[in-house]
């Protein structure tokens, strides 16, 4: 199972099309379920796990890994289901969110499957906001669901969206007049925390789910006028149903009323080739998640002075 991931490395260039690779997995229900493997570092057996006093109830236990002390969560329990028991025959997929690494339990690991972003889908509108979805898709034919991670670990610990005020203090005496902000993030926390921030400085948020729902809404503002009067720029997540950050951030340059529109990369994504692709695709400034004193210092750079 540990070689699973061995040529992770040779799929970088995936990013930038469009294109994704998932790796699959269930756990104590039959549904399937898919985390991008950019965001996986490794898949190994279920380690001894230590129990500690004053853990959060969704977190199983403590694993040390190659040096590293790692809280491995229980994704069963995590999305509602009820708790993995059957440690010696489960896995613990280790992955990097928001600079942090931590392991999610599950009972089984299957493959990695090669996807264009256009076949994963935002989830149904039936799903209701409780849902812990960001998007499904169908592989042999069987739904499989993503999953809000970044809404499970705000769960376990919350994260800070207060801006030092110091920094509050300069953006707020810095404001254009123009002063919308367009933010495209699939996952409903995301686009939250993103906007207490924003608009924290005085700024106004318009939230948008995905990339193409952001560049509809973008061509519709152009129509109404000079989007520059509109809009200050634009913050986008990179992975996001439909279409991605990157595809985003090019269809923005390719667009003749568009084009100029400082736009920010804002992702739980991490690696080098993150900032290859953000000079290949044209967009000015790359930000791992969730620092609010950092995507305040990029507002403040965008902001015309």
């Amino acid at each position: 199972m540990s070689g699973i991931l061995d040529t992770v490395n040779q799929r970088t260039q995936l990013v930038g099309q469009n294109r994704l690779e998932l790796l699959t997995f269930r756990l104590n229900r039959r549904q399937r379920y898919g985390i991008n493997v950019f965001k996986v570092k490794e898949v190994l057996q279920c380690p001894k796990l230590t129990t500690m006093p004053n853990l959060h109830p969704l977190v199983k236990g403590i694993a040390h890994i190659r040096g590293q002390t790692i809280s491995v969560i229980d994704m069963s329990l995590a999305t509602g289901g009820r708790p993995i028991d059957d440690l010696d025959n489960c896995f613990v997929i280790i992955s990097e969110f928001n600079r942090s690494v931590q392991g999610f339990l599950v009972s089984s690991v299957e493959r990695i499957i090669n996807m264009n972003w256009e076949s994963i889908l935002p989830p149904p509108k039936g799903a209701g906001r409780a849902n812990y979805l960001t998007a499904v898709t169908e592989i042999d034919n069987e739904l499989v669901e993503i999953l809000d991670v970044e809404k499970i670990l705000d769960e376990i610990s919350p994260a800070n969206t207060d801006i030092t005020g110091t920094i509050l203090e300069e953006l707020v005496e810095h404001l254009p007049a123009v002063r919308r902000v367009l933010v495209a993030d699939d996952s409903s926390v995301a686009r939250k925390q993103v906007q207490r921030a924003i608009e924290a400085i005085g700024c106004e948020c318009v939230l948008v789910k995905d990339g193409k729902e952001a560049i509809l809404t973008l061509r519709e503002m152009a129509k109404e006028g000079d989007i520059y009067q509109q809009l200050a720029l634009v913050i986008s997540d990179i992975e996001m149903p439909e279409m991605d950050g990157y595809t985003l951030t090019a269809e923005i340059r390719n667009d003749p009323k568009l084009k100029d529109l400082h736009v920010i990369l804002h992702t739980s994504l991490s690696g080098v080739f993150n900032q290859a692709m953000v000079e290949r695709v044209g967009a000015n400034a790359f930000i791992p998640k969730f620092n609010p004193d950092e995507l305040g210092a990029a507002v403040k750079a965008a902001m015309p002075r």
